[in-house]
């Protein structure tokens, strides 16, 4: 991965080969930025995503294998326990044009991704919320 800086905003690219979340993970804590969002597009040849089932307040996950475009890659920073914590969402469309999208889990990129993440003054951590099953944004005073 390589990303350079512009004012609050980060370039990134990640190359072939690099798991997508965890070189994210990488520039995020690296630069402490502890809030902020994250766009992007590229190319995957296996990808992770999962579904929160409301009702029984589980995540199911399905792995996907194959070429696979990054139609779009949005999602936010935040903390949780003073902790890292990227909530991050994708659409990939195959050879066929169809589309899946989800929970980005984990992405395996296959050319490359190209990356912008915005940082944010600021933190907002998160807490389980019993409710809703989901870690949700806490705003403290």
């Amino acid at each position: 991965m390589e990303y350079r800086a512009f004012g609050n905003k980060y370039i990134a690219r990640i190359n072939k080969g690099e798991e997508i979340v965890q070189k994210i993970k990488e520039l995020v804590e690296k630069e402490n930025i502890k809030l902020g969002s994250i766009t992007g597009i590229g190319a995957v040849g296996t990808a992770t995503i999962g579904l929160f089932d409301t009702n029984t307040k589980e995540y199911h996950s399905t792995k996907l294998e194959g070429d696979f475009e990054i139609t779009s890659l949005i999602g936010n920073i935040s903390t949780k326990n003073g902790e890292t914590y990227l909530h991050m969402h994708i659409a990939l469309g195959d050879e066929e044009y169809h589309v899946y999208g989800g929970h980005l889990n984990e992405a395996v990129v296959s050319a490359t991704c190209e990356l912008v993440i915005e940082k944010i003054d600021g933190v907002v951590e998160r807490e389980f919320d019993e409710n809703s099953g989901l870690n949700l944004y806490k705003f403290v005073d």
